[in-house]
């Protein structure tokens, strides 16, 4: 009997020495694996934000079709111009520009990315998720206009909430997280731009 009794106290003690265990590690986990989603995430932010600029930069607003901008990602090209001096200018102060050739916006934004690839563009708008959670969860992408001083000015927001970027982590450590960034007034995900504000910074920073 007293060796039963003790076999039982052992089990009880090895089971509460791993509950203890792992709810010391259980966030260690989650924390662990939310840097490395942000860090995936944001850079996908930044590639979204450079194709917006570029975009702007032909048509003079933002968009927040994505199919409206991949199809100019992948179809546009931007001129390079190189500029040199005016022969004729003694006050070296003026510069003739000469348009030398074109460049994919493709190749010109995203060559450098270490994971380019013909699909590179096509799958900016997923959200980057380990395989066996993914769905084809997208980014949001929003476009409009504000008035700053009595000028209007042209905005872009792109945005993934936590619930969806922490997808298949403990559910109550994500909500946990929410409630403590929504208390600060803080969106709870990761975004870049502002529809309510003249900027293309993302809350990271």
């Amino acid at each position: 009997m007293k060796i039963g009794l003790k076999l039982f106290l052992l089990v009880v003690i090895v089971g509460l020495g791993y509950m203890v265990v792992e709810s010391i590690m259980e966030p260690v986990r989650f924390n662990k694996e939310k840097d490395k989603r942000e860090l995936t995430v944001i850079h996908k932010l930044e590639d979204i934000r450079a194709g917006e600029l570029a975009y702007r930069k032909v048509h003079g607003e933002y968009t927040a079709s994505w199919d409206t901008l991949v199809d100019f990602l992948k179809n546009n090209e931007f001129f390079i111009v190189k500029e040199v001096a005016d022969p004729n200018d003694t006050t070296y102060t003026k510069t003739i520009r000469d348009t030398i050739g074109t460049i994919s916006i493709v190749d010109s934004l995203y060559r450098h990315r270490p994971n380019f690839s013909d699909k590179f563009v096509e799958n900016l708008k997923y959200v980057p998720l380990p395989k066996k959670d993914f769905a084809n969860e997208t980014f949001e992408l929003r476009s409009g206009k504000i008035e700053r001083g009595g000028v209007p000015v042209q905005v872009f927001e792109s945005q993934i909430h936590y619930k969806v970027m922490l997808k298949g982590l403990d559910n109550q450590l994500i909500i946990n997280l929410i409630k403590k960034v929504d208390e600060m007034n803080k969106y709870p995900g990761l975004k870049v731009g502002s529809l309510t504000e003249a900027s293309t910074e993302g809350n990271w920073k």
